[in-house]
């Protein structure tokens, strides 16, 4: 555990002391974990003091635990490249809660956040642009929320004429409604009678 790591622990939490819930280091990062209410202000400190100069956003990861009342969890990963440090900041929150964009402080957020909106439908406020970035406009549900039927009755495909994702009907064919659980390796009972009748068609 490096001593730079250290006394940047310890000069967050004396400087914002009221703010951090609780911090540690792993892995040579420091995590602290705070209130989304506070996390422009706490942002802002980690990007400007002359002592954290934490000013490359890497990424902005979510986290999702269904059975918790504080369902979603996001993570920034912020740099230091002065003093080669690197920080995760945690924030929990209840489903319908919305969260501060941070669009202003870090121009790059602008797609983390459409991309964490688009796959877990947290939503964040005052964003510029905050659309869907991975699936399509006419996609429903979030993928990585886990709380929407993978079959059914209908099915998602992109449409070459409406060019859009369209939901429609399921429709399959005759020749795929008839299913055995046989061995894969030994064939099904339908392609057998099929290539019995081909052969004895050709001996005749």
């Amino acid at each position: 555990m490096s001593k730079s790591l250290i006394s940047l622990e310890k000069l967050i939490n004396s400087e914002l002391s009221s703010k951090i819930q609780n911090s540690s280091i792993e892995y040579d990062e420091l995590l602290i974990e705070i209130n989304e209410n506070d996390l422009i202000e706490v942002i802002q400190f980690l990007k400007s003091d002359e002592n954290c100069k934490f000013r490359q956003l890497i990424d902005i990861a979510g986290v999702d635990y269904p059975d918790e009342e504080k369902r979603f969890k996001l993570v920034y990963l912020l740099l230091s490249h002065e003093n080669n440090n690197r920080i995760k900041l945690s924030i929990k929150f209840e489903t319908n809660q919305t969260i501060n964009s941070i669009t202003k402080i870090f121009p790059s957020a602008n797609w983390m956040e459409r991309e964490v909106f688009d796959m877990y439908g947290i939503k964040f406020k005052n964003h510029p642009d905050l659309r869907r970035i991975l699936t399509d406009y006419g996609f429903k549900g979030h993928p990585l929320r886990k709380d929407f039927p993978l079959t059914g009755f209908n099915e998602v495909r992109y449409s070459e004429k409406e060019k859009k994702v369209i939901y429609e009907p399921v429709k399959l064919e005759q020749n795929y409604r008839n299913f055995d659980f046989e061995s894969p390796w030994e064939g099904t009972k339908y392609l057998k009678t099929i290539n019995k009748f081909e052969k004895d068609g050709k001996k005749n």
